[in-house]
């Protein structure tokens, strides 16, 4: 999470600029401020169904959080029937589902598991997006900063990752929210630009009549960043576009909450 700008990290002008506001017309500096106390706050109480989970199940309620299989609370009142009320289990997974650490697990893409740890299926891509601006969301209320650069560069790796074409993940993803909407458009752009600039590299090596290493030699560049950028646009042109299918109802919530 980025943090919220420290002393050290502003500018001297900055620093200069909040000095001069602190400062009244008549040149005499300002009293500071008396603080108000800070509010005790109360300790979360724990969910209780969620603690017997992590009891059932360390390695997917414990120190680290991993994706659920779908169907997952089928799985758990069927193994359970004495141990978890449906609608209490119902409400605990909901938590759980919620949480920062599980939200962020799915937006890393990491594999969906069972109840044994065992990796079953992938994270629909939607459901990646969806955590990924849910985590996006909540680190941005936290901060001053500007995090929507670092939210771009993991659209485009989410992107690249789920195997579909950019306008096929653009139609699966699409919200009826006009920012996150304005941010998937910016990272598809902007991996328009780099395919157009691998595309010319590849017309530019093709008419050379060269081999890759002569092509390298000849404008100077490394000869493995050639060889991979020309291996990633002949896998490019093999891709066939898929059909997005079997699309989530989007609405507010994360997809990701569907375990």
């Amino acid at each position: 999470m980025v943090g919220i700008n420290s002393p050290q990290s502003k500018t001297r002008q900055e620093l200069m600029t909040e000095a001069l506001q602190a400062t009244p017309d008549n040149g005499h500096v300002a009293p500071a401020r008396k603080q108000p106390a800070p509010r005790q706050q109360t300790p979360r109480k724990a969910n209780p169904v969620l603690e017997r989970l992590f009891e059932l199940y360390p390695a997917l309620f414990g120190a680290q959080f991993l994706p659920l299989k779908l169907g997952v609370y089928k799985d758990l009142l069927a193994l359970h029937p004495e141990e978890f009320k449906p609608e209490e289990l119902k409400v605990a997974m909901g938590l759980h589902a919620r949480s920062m650490r599980y939200l962020e697990a799915v937006a890393a893409g990491n594999q969906r598991h069972d109840l044994d740890g065992k990796p079953v299926e992938p994270v629909a891509p939607e459901h990646v997006h969806h955590a990924m601006l849910e985590v996006f969301r909540r680190h941005q209320g936290r901060t001053r900063d500007d995090l929507r650069p670092r939210l771009r560069m993991r659209l485009m790796d989410a992107i690249e990752a789920s195997g579909l074409s950019s306008e096929a993940y653009a139609a699966l993803v699409r919200v009826q929210d006009e920012v996150t909407n304005a941010l998937l458009d910016d990272a598809v752009a902007e991996l328009g630009r780099e395919a157009a600039k691998r595309e010319a590299l590849m017309r530019a090596f093709t008419a050379s009549g060269r081999t890759e290493a002569e092509f390298a030699d000849m404008y100077g560049m490394n000869p493995m960043q050639v060889t991979v950028i020309l291996a990633r646009v002949r896998l490019d042109q093999r891709v066939v576009e898929t059909p997005a299918s079997n699309t989530a109802e989007q609405d507010s919530t994360p997809a990701s909450a569907e375990i």
